[in-house]
């Protein structure tokens, strides 16, 4: 199949090579976006990586509102024609900072952009980083100020801003920006504190993209020679993919070279696999445990013939440790690639190239209402609404799971049931509409889904027993109608209860049914009951669920969390019940090939 050959070098160097940009604020602990020590102990202690994805935020504002009177007269006098010198007049010079929003409400700030001389309609150059975390709510806050000329000579990040003008406060969910197709939000500018302004003070654009960020990484130039010809009227036009191997057995694509047109002996540009490419496990250990794991961790190494059509043709793949490929330059010899079975090749989308494509997640709730969750109107009940506004455990779940996932769906309209209670004509239902119609099952938003819970503790009495089956089946028929529609929903279906399920057999066949459709299913267990059984339905230990006509499920829909476990310490129960969803909904899109 032919030969590659390597040069590699490993080191320390900046991101992707580039040097520390000198405005930029380079704290570490500043640049999470809301990252959580203790979330992440908690994943690291049960050999679970959190989703996180570094993205960098460029900013630019439009028709800012000049509030340097000088300047405008000294565009009244030119306009006249009057000669007049420009350092006698002030200039407007403007810079922004990013700040994430606590859930205290502090601000804590995410970086700051240079300053632009004499201008309304800045396009700012320094990026600011932040990491985007799928599962929970990132609250970022936007400032801009003209900053006076006689700070131009001092470095940015060391700017006092009660020393300069604030032009114009915005603020988002950085949710909201990598939802957009074009990834950019444009924002109107207020004063602070978010109070509107009677002027237009101008608006204020956010553009995110991901990226990779680490201090370390190896650096290998990559050729091939005798390469198989896979065009007919002229010769291959081949590239690299280089993926790394995930726990699963599968693999992600980390890194893809140029396409070398007509060659079938190319020599790509240099490469730099940074340690974060290598995966999230690497980042979390000290360098020198990260360039031995990063020596051992193998790499697939793919050359594919380009075609423009997207189709590309494999012409053969090796498996390779970066160690394996420094040993190769060190004797100057060379792999041979094998083509296990002739294919095409496919490129890889992430999570939020999904999403920014318009694909969204629809929110379904599902509510207990079995006695063993007390009478309502007693304090001790799980169901008990609080006067003074605590929310239950019911209500908690519902709210930290739809904040997030709210976002990412357009109508923010929810399908919301109530199982195993007794509904006004006196009959027991394990799939009821939690607002009371007959007909419509949908509510708005999430405010929608508490109004309509708090009505039903009014209208169902609790009864029971905890039958799963039902609500999963009426989830997979709306999952199922919307792909014969190809619509690009892919449905969450969150379900809140405080006992073991009945119907454990007939819940697992639901499941199977489930599993070819897009659909996850989100299970909170609250109270103080033994859910052992219930971890049956989350497969997490490798195996998946079978049906009793020993149908084994296509894939693994269900994610399973004991809320008392996550409410020991500052680990919300949302973060560790979204934490597998994104790669659920992967699952299901490239099985299907979307």
């Amino acid at each position: 199949m032919g030969n590659c050959f390597f040069d590699v070098e490993g080191g320390k160097k900046a991101v992707g090579g580039a040097q520390q940009r000198p405005n930029s604020i380079a704290t570490t602990n500043n640049n999470n976006g809301g990252h959580n020590d203790a979330v992440e102990f908690f994943f690291r202690s049960r050999g679970i990586q959190p989703l996180f994805t570094q993205l960098e935020l460029s900013l630019s504002a439009s028709n800012l509102l000049d509030h340097d009177i000088t300047s405008k007269i000294l565009i009244y006098l030119r306009v006249l024609n009057l000669s007049i010198h420009n350092s006698l007049f002030m200039c407007f010079d403007p810079m922004a900072v990013v700040y994430a929003k606590k859930r205290d409400g502090k601000l804590e700030e995410l970086g700051r952009t240079e300053v632009i001389l004499n201008s309304l309609n800045p396009a700012w150059i320094e990026k600011v980083t932040v990491a985007f975390q799928f599962e929970i709510v990132q609250p970022l806050v936007f400032h801009v100020y003209d900053v006076d000329s006689k700070y131009h000579n001092v470095p940015v990040k060391t700017l006092k801003f009660n020393d300069q003008e604030f032009l114009g406060e915005a603020t988002c969910v950085l949710s909201e920006i990598v939802v957009k197709q074009t990834r950019s939000l444009t924002l109107n500018l207020n004063n602070k504190n978010g109070h509107t302004s009677l002027r237009n003070l101008g608006a204020l654009t956010i553009h995110a993209e991901e990226t990779v960020s680490s201090r370390s990484c190896v650096e290998m130039v990559v050729h091939c020679s005798h390469l198989d010809n896979k065009d007919l009227f002229s010769k291959s036009d081949p590239f690299l993919r280089i993926s790394r191997i995930v726990e699963s057995g599968g693999s992600v694509p980390i890194c893809k070279t140029e396409v070398v047109k007509d060659n079938l002996n190319p020599i790509w540009k240099p490469l730099c696999l940074s340690i974060q490419q290598f995966g999230s496990k690497v980042c979390l250990l000290t360098w020198h445990m990260q360039f031995h794991l990063l020596q051992d961790n193998p790499l697939i190494i793919e050359c594919f013939d380009f075609n423009s059509s997207g189709n590309h043709v494999l012409i053969g793949k090796l498996q390779k440790s970066v160690a394996d490929l420094e040993k190769l330059h060190i004797e100057r010899s060379g792999a041979n690639l094998a083509l296990p079975s002739p294919h095409h090749g496919h490129e890889k989308y992430s999570f939020l190239d999904y999403i920014s494509s318009g694909f969204e997640l629809n929110f379904m709730v599902a509510v207990d209402f079995i006695a063993s969750n007390g009478n309502p109107q007693n304090p001790d009940s799980l169901h008990y609404i609080d006067p003074f506004g605590r929310l239950n455990s019911y209500q908690r779940a519902i709210m930290e799971v739809g904040e997030v996932i709210q976002f990412y769906d357009s109508n923010r309209r929810f399908p919301a049931w109530g199982f195993g209670g007794r509904t006004i004509d006196g009959t027991t239902s394990h799939c009821f509409n939690l607002n009371g119609s007959t007909g419509a099952f949908e509510v708005e938003g999430v405010e929608g889904i508490m109004a309509a819970y708090a009505r039903a503790l009014h209208n169902v009495a609790l009864a029971g027993p905890t039958l799963f089956g039902p609500v999963i089946n009426t989830a997979a028929q709306i999952a199922g109608q919307s792909v014969s529609y190809n619509s690009n929903k892919y449905f969450v279906l969150l379900i809140i209860t405080d006992g073991v399920i009945t119907d454990l057999q007939e819940t697992k066949d639901a499941l199977v049914r489930a599993s070819d459709l897009p659909l996850s299913i989100l299970i909170v267990g609250v109270g103080g009951a033994d859910f052992r059984e219930m971890e049956v339905l989350d497969a997490d230990n490798g195996r998946r669920l079978e049906s009793s006509t020993g149908r084994v499920a296509t894939r693994d829909i269900v994610q399973f969390v004991p809320m008392r476990e996550v409410h020991s310490g500052q680990i919300s129960v949302v973060q560790v019940l979204l934490e597998e969803l994104p790669g659920q909904f992967l699952t299901y899109m490239r099985s299907r090939d979307i």
